[in-house]
């Protein structure tokens, strides 16, 4: 007996504790009415098939208690599904078949669950990555990561808005309430069939660029979600159908309020978060648990200027909420301004370069400093830092864009030390590796290290095991940001696109260089921020091919591409874009080379986003875009009222050049593997 006993507490430390009971009461509703005679079936989704734990039926108030004495995982998520059922709005009264309403709890849910239009559209567009139909499958981190924010969008429990959809970043400074309110409103008219033909029209809208016929709502729903700028018009169309203004009347009357007044570009649905001590944040990097990081440019509060370099280190949970001090954020270690130079090691350790001491910092997972109080600065011999990165075997690779050299720490040992590309002339233009303000960099999967430079048409490679055999490849003009596919394609942007204007202002900037650093600044700022999406004069995107010749469709640009800062891969191997560009412009994505993934027609460069990209709302002048494990995408804003950055404001203005927020847009984009180290995997 004995050996039974230890035999099963054995089996349970290695499979970790599980549940052995879940009770979950609630109502189903649409168009904020009960549907009686609803089936309400509960399910585990993991990693496997799903698994479908308990069924029950509502009564005439939608009411239902469900139990289950299943025995389940506590890494499991659990979801509910309300299909048909009698709804009480509909007046003519009978079962409507099409009603299929989702809400997912998690993995220990509340006791009392409203499931009505609200929850399934937080549900679906959180979950995108994971939902097929009726089914939802997905490792226990991203599904715990989805979960986790549905109630950002929805309050579980009464199935109205959630905290953060309704908060003062949110609300009523972008249209992501009224976006969702909106198709929610939608989904209601084929709900509570306020036509007779409203589910009909419902799936008409939803129909795929695939020519996938919805049968349900849920399926409808999960549909425009999923291709979010196909048809946008039409899905808005339903609400003049629906819902017609009455006459004498001014207002429409949804179910639920506000709604929008024109069609929105897709059907987006952002949020904003703050706090941590985050200012003018600039690079990110998502760790293994999907926390994101943020290198804050600049302090919260201050009348930052691009002179002034001084923001902390910020840290976020997955559903957005801050884990670093709330003003200050991580300090300590030499830290002092990080721009776009921030990575992750295998140990959840974050790799910062400065701009303010002009030094490489370190920190672990819980925000302590690890390098020396002042940084590693290696006896004075470092300048203003941008990219670093972490090779797959461990070394650490930066750039100082002040000097025009390459800093490699084996293993990240700094005590190893190495510079590379020093350049003894005082001519800039006599860089032995042809280097002009090196900016960000990439490991390929030949371990040759790609380097883009701010003031020049071309990158910069040598091996890894070899700087000294340098190489140089034409791009555009003032390289930024850049990635490599899984196919070993290297993406770059070019911030002044690859035109004669974008030669003639990387000229005019060469020359206030000799001036000094501010005049510098001002003309490449000047000239990034006076571009606009759609503009064929604005920035671009160059793609070489491993070998480093250029792809025949390259460079890109229009589309949405504005002044490209940031690239990113994700599992699909589609491509985001960031734009240091007004509020006007959103993230760009486009179709990478592997088509199949891409809505059908689609050729590599086409432009899969709408053609201001994705705007939504709550964008600024963006830097980072990156790619979360339940595939949301991560951007930051770096700037907001970019004068005020560059000298003396009106005192109004005076604290409003640093960025503010980081804005999430749920479940678009094919997860890879965090932390981000290397080429992209799959998770």
């Amino acid at each position: 007996m004995k050996k039974v006993i230890l035999a099963l507490s054995l089996v349970m430390l290695l499979v970790g504790p599980a549940f052995a009971a879940d009770h979950v009461s609630g109502q189903v509703l649409g168009g904020g009415a009960p549907i009686a005679r609803s089936t309400v079936t509960l399910w585990e989704a993991s990693a496997n098939a799903p698994k479908k734990l308990a069924e029950t039926k509502t009564n005439q108030d939608g009411r239902f208690d469900i139990r289950t004495t299943a025995t389940r995982a506590s890494d499991t998520s659990l979801y509910l599904i309300a299909t048909g059922g009698q709804p009480v709005a509909h007046k003519g009264g009978g079962d409507n078949p099409a009603i299929a309403l989702l809400a997912v709890v998690g993995n220990k849910p509340p006791a009392k669950v409203t499931i009505n239009e609200f929850t399934t559209l937080a549900s679906v567009l959180t979950h995108t990555q994971f939902i097929n139909g009726n089914a939802i499958q997905g490792g226990a981190l991203p599904l715990r990561i989805a979960a986790g924010n549905v109630p950002n969008f929805v309050n579980l429990e009464t199935g109205g808005y959630g905290v953060t959809i309704q908060d003062a970043l949110n609300s009523g400074q972008t249209p992501t309430m009224a976006n969702f309110s909106t198709l929610a409103n939608a989904l209601a008219g084929c709900v509570t069939m306020i036509r007779s033909d409203a589910c009909g029209s419902l799936y008409y809208v939803a129909t795929s660029p695939t020519g996938a016929y919805p049968k349900d709502t849920l399926a409808a729903i999960e549909s425009i979600v999923r291709y979010p700028s196909y048809q946008a018009d039409k899905a808005f169309g339903l609400l003049n159908y629906f819902y017609p203004v009455p006459q004498g009347k001014t207002l429409r009357p949804t179910p639920f309020m506000p709604y929008l007044t024109f069609s929105p570009s897709a059907w987006v649905f952002p949020l904003k978060f703050t706090g941590g001590g985050l200012s003018g944040p600039g690079k990110l990097m998502i760790d293994s648990d999907g926390n994101i990081w943020a290198g804050d440019n600049f302090i919260v509060g201050a009348q930052n200027q691009d002179a002034l370099w001084a923001g902390n280190l910020s840290k976020f949970a997955p559903d957005g909420k801050p884990l670093s001090p709330m003003t200050t954020g991580f300090t300590g270690g030499g830290l002092e301004g990080i721009g776009f130079g921030m990575a992750l090691d295998s140990n959840d350790n974050v790799w910062a370069g400065t701009y303010g001491t002009q030094t490489i910092v370190k920190f672990d997972k819980r925000g302590k400093p690890l390098s020396p109080p002042d940084g590693w600065n290696f006896n004075g011999q470092l300048g203003q830092m941008q990219g670093i990165i972490v090779t797959p075997n461990g070394d650490v690779w930066a750039l100082d864009v002040a000097h025009s050299q390459v800093v490699y720490m084996p293993k990240g040992d700094p005590t190893k030390v190495q510079i590379f590309c020093q350049n003894k002339s005082e001519n800039p233009l006599k860089n032995p590796c042809g280097l002009l303000a090196p900016f960000h960099l990439a490991i390929d999967q030949q371990d040759r290290i790609w380097i883009t430079n701010i003031v020049s048409n071309h990158v910069t490679r040598f091996p890894a095991s070899d700087p000294s055999k340098v190489e140089t490849f034409e791009t555009g003009f003032s390289g930024s940001g850049l990635t490599v596919d899984s196919n070993g394609n290297i993406w770059i942007a070019n911030r002044l696109g690859s035109s004669a204007r974008a030669r003639a202002k990387l000229y005019e900037a060469m020359a206030a260089a000799k001036i000094s650093h501010d005049a510098f600044a001002k003309v490449l700022v000047d000239a990034w921020a006076a571009q606009k999406p759609g503009y064929d004069s604005g920035g671009s995107i160059t793609v070489l091919r491993p070998d480093g010749s250029q792809h025949s469709f390259s460079p890109i640009s229009g589309k949405g591409i504005a002044t490209p800062w940031a690239i990113s891969v994700d599992g699909n191997d589609n491509i985001w874009i960031s734009n240091l560009a007004d509020a006007t412009a959103g993230i760009v994505e486009l179709c990478g080379f592997r088509t199949e993934n891409c809505p059908p027609g689609m050729k590599t460069g086409d432009a899969i986003s709408p053609g201001s990209g994705y705007v939504g709302g709550g964008l600024q002048m963006q830097v980072d875009v990156v790619i979360g494990p339940a595939g949301d995408v991560w951007v930051s804003n770096n700037w907001e009222y970019y004068p005020a950055d560059l000298g003396k404001v009106s005192e109004a203005l005076s604290t409003l050049g640093a960025g503010q927020g980081l804005v999430v847009f749920y479940g678009m984009a094919k997860p890879v593997r965090v932390p981000m180290i290397g080429p992209p995997r799959q998770p």
